[in-house]
């Protein structure tokens, strides 16, 4: 066998391509300046050299195709390109996640508390509206439900990490045709706006996605409102198996109609819809499409026939709320307890004076203004929304004032409010029973007794 031994091989019209063998042995590739064509055939040894001049053409063959484009594109060494399974002009797929197509890596999720992790005003209520898991406002007429934060312990929510979900549970069945239950999320104007989403494009999305179980099998609907346009409503149906986790995941287009102000009121509504009776039902209503309501038709005809309203002990649960800018789901957003409890206390924030029965808790120094009223400034945690409205629970408690020497000066159980803002408020206390120092400066405490806890409500929900 004969051997040729060279270090150039060139093209005899000196415009191809000329091939290098260096010293170290490796490969130079010179005088590349288009490769309109590519390369095809078997690539069946290692190009591990230098690749210099632009290669525009494609790298095809069975081995080392990878090390190869990457070379081509000016990566040295013998990188791995293991676990991408594809790379689009929309979207980047490693090991089978999808990363955003648009908006940022971090802080995409316009939902706050998505993974049901915070509630501050409690676990368990019989009442429509806020009370249990924060930001989430389960309404509900012309039926009895409970709703609740529960702890999850397995299946697919739990696998990806979700400790908690919301549930709401039928305790009165009603054949109303006007009954509904429902789980709403509002979504602050100025997030939206400012989210990257071109709401007036009908081929720019946001994309919905979200975690959902029902005992009952059927066709459920979830709902987005656009109040700044008015009764501007956006349906898209879905189908559970029985007491089955299903992961729920739907696209949002713009609509040149819409208008999302950016101000801190309602951008955006979420509901997520257990049932709406047939009172609530109409042909103007679609799915699928921006409709304007009109005649109380929320929802398409025909639907919701499994009849939740109706069935004794129905549930319906729900976690892993994401809503993002793009067409594609992302994985969820996982956010730490103390990041969303503060993204939560923008609107809501509970203050504790005693925790279980426990007594002389301080919650405010301040002044005499005169012998029968003391005048109080109490700053909130985090600044809220916009001005809140604050109210005491005392659970039993009672309010009394501590001059500086240590002297109990008079005892009251309510106090006005002279002024809020978004951050503070100045509280008065009026004496009831004993005289305040006028022009003396003490503490506001609350003698609690027995397993009680008093605390302060301070609001500025949606």
């Amino acid at each position: 066998m004969s051997i040729v031994r060279t270090n150039n091989l060139q093209n005899p019209d000196s415009s191809g391509i000329n091939i290098e063998l260096s010293q170290n042995g490796g490969v130079i590739l010179s005088g590349v300046a288009t490769a309109t064509s590519g390369f095809s055939g078997d690539l069946t040894g290692n190009l591990t050299g230098n690749v210099t001049g632009n290669v525009t053409g494609n790298l095809t063959g069975t081995a080392s195709t990878a090390t190869a484009a990457a070379t081509a594109y000016g990566l040295s060494g013998s990188p791995t390109l293991s676990g991408i399974t594809s790379v689009s002009t929309s979207n980047l797929t490693v090991n089978g996640n999808a990363y955003p197509s648009a908006g940022p890596l971090s802080n995409r999720n316009l939902i706050i508390n998505g993974a049901m992790q915070v509630a501050q005003r409690g676990t368990s209520s019989t009442s429509s509206g806020y009370h249990t898991v924060d930001r989430y406002k389960p309404s509900f007429g012309g039926v009895s439900v409970t709703q609740s934060q529960q702890a999850l312990s397995s299946g697919d929510p739990y696998n990806e990490g979700f400790r908690h979900f919301l549930r709401t549970a039928n305790t009165a069945t009603s054949t109303s045709t006007t009954a509904y239950t429902q789980i709403e999320q509002r979504i602050e104007s100025q997030n939206v706006a400012t989210s990257g989403w071109n709401y007036t494009n009908s081929s720019s999305f946001l994309v919905s996605s979200f975690w959902v179980r029902s005992s009952l099998a059927g066709t459920y609907y979830v709902q987005y409102r656009a109040p700044d346009v008015g009764n501007y409503y956006f349906n898209r149906s879905f189908t559970l198996s029985a007491d089955t986790w299903t992961k729920v995941t739907h696209t949002i287009p713009g609509d040149s109609s819409m208008v999302i102000n950016n101000d801190n009121g309602i951008g955006l509504e979420v509901v997520v819809v257990a049932h709406y009776g047939t009172g609530w039902q109409g042909s103007t209503a679609t799915d699928g499409s921006w409709f304007t309501r009109s005649n109380n038709e929320y929802f398409p005809s025909s639907t919701f026939s499994q009849n939740w309203a109706n069935t004794a002990s129905a549930t319906f649960d729900i976690t892993g709320v994401q809503i993002e800018v793009g067409s594609v789901a992302t994985p969820f957003e996982h956010r730490s307890y103390g990041d969303e409890l503060a993204r939560c206390q923008r609107y809501f924030e509970r203050r504790n004076i005693n925790d279980n029965g426990n007594t002389d808790g301080v919650f405010g120094i301040g002044n005499s203004l005169t012998s029968s009223n003391f005048k109080l400034l109490y700053y909130w945690n985090t600044t809220k929304r916009s001005s809140a409205s604050i109210t005491l629970t005392l659970d039993g408690g009672v309010i009394y004032v501590r001059d500086a020497g240590g002297n109990s000066q008079g005892t009251t159980q309510s106090f006005t409010v002279t002024s809020i803002s978004s951050n503070h408020a100045f509280l008065t206390f009026t004496a009831n029973g004993g005289t305040f120092t006028a022009g003396g400066v003490g503490q506001v405490r609350v003698d609690q007794t027995g397993s009680g806890n008093a605390y302060f409500s301070i609001s500025a929900e949606l």
